[in-house]
């Protein structure tokens, strides 16, 4: 497989692919995979034989070889190529070309679970898969839909797989819950388990059914509120603190010290979902302002141009923070 770039916008970018059998499940039915790198990047593909032309703008152009080449790369090594992998193959070379770097084209990261390999979609995802497999303490800012919890399931699970540590720990704080836990039927677990929902999809996205049930009821994967966390060390163990915007400064405090030898722990939340009590400092903004740039601990902020859920949803949430950040003006120019 090689690219052959030309100088000249007139003169097409040939791509050559070595396994014509690769081809249908890279272009996609009805060409879908190349008509939606053409819209999203504003070149013209055009199949022939094994080979694709490419013509438009050279760096558009380059920035279209690498998609059809890291996708190429997958299907060789036996993954799938779907529309989201196509959306983060165009990510990662959109975002290279306005970094005015050299697209990507090696190999992916690749996180392995036992019912699928997962791959990050964007720039920042693959910084954040980065991270946790160096550091021992991540917070992972940004809005929903940009894999921070997904991603953090993924990686801890796969160090399960692998023996690096021995148990799984996810929590959440069931801020919503308050007096009312008691109101609700059921034992402890039923009453708490709501909350913990999209903990328990991630891992069933990831191990099959029955491996979730026995791996909870020997521990080896504990589901449970942020309130369970107190008085313990945890050692040898993944840990990860979802929604973490809506905890207190002393509870973010009490589990960050709870860390223990050869753990990890990954904190993730969305600083504009903040759901405490009005005036209430979140734990989590008070824990980055402490903490970053401590030897060992990494943050990684992500923005809308990072959710990889249906596409409306990114378009939502910037036009939630552009709004946001024009109530923020209009509040500091009436202070003035």
């Amino acid at each position: 497989m090689a690219g052959i770039p030309d100088s000249s916008a007139d003169v097409p970018l040939i791509v050559d692919f070595e396994d014509n059998r690769l081809l249908t499940e890279l272009f996609g039915e009805y060409d879908r995979h190349l008509a939606r790198i053409e819209q999203k990047l504003d070149v013209s593909l055009t199949p022939r034989g094994n080979r694709v032309a490419i013509s438009g703008s050279p760096p558009l152009c380059d920035a279209a070889r690498s998609v059809l080449t890291r996708l190429y790369s997958r299907l060789e090594n036996g993954l799938e190529v779907d529309e989201g992998e196509v959306d983060g193959a165009i990510r990662m070379a959109a975002q290279a070309l306005a970094d005015a770097v050299a697209p990507g084209e090696g190999d992916e990261i690749v996180i392995r679970t036992r019912r699928r390999l997962i791959t990050p979609r964007s720039p920042t995802q693959l910084r954040y898969v980065e991270e946790m497999r160096r550091r021992e303490l991540v917070f992972a800012l940004g809005p929903a839909g940009t894999g921070k919890t997904y991603l953090a399931a993924a990686v801890g699970v796969s160090q399960w797989l692998a023996g690096e540590v021995d148990r799984i720990i996810l929590s959440r704080p069931a801020v919503e819950a308050g007096e009312r836990l008691g109101f609700l039927p059921g034992d402890m677990r039923d009453k708490v388990d709501p909350y913990l929902r999209p903990l328990y999809d991630a891992l069933y996205d990831m191990l099959p059914v029955d491996q979730v049930a026995r791996r909870l009821d020997s521990g080896e994967i504990e589901v449970a509120p942020l309130a369970f966390m107190r008085g313990r060390t945890l050692a040898n163990a993944f840990v990860i603190l979802d929604e973490a915007q809506n905890t207190t400064p002393v509870q973010m405090k009490m589990l960050l010290t709870r860390l223990g030898e050869n753990s990890r722990m990954v904190v993730t939340g969305d600083l504009s979902q903040v759901d405490l009590p009005p005036g209430a400092l979140s734990g989590l903004r008070d824990a980055v302002e402490v903490l970053e740039g401590i030897e060992g601990v990494s943050v990684v902020r992500f923005s809308d141009a990072d959710v990889v859920r249906h596409p409306l949803v990114g378009r939502m949430v910037g036009a939630y923070e552009a709004r946001d950040r024009r109530r923020r003006s209009d509040g500091e120019d009436e202070r003035r």
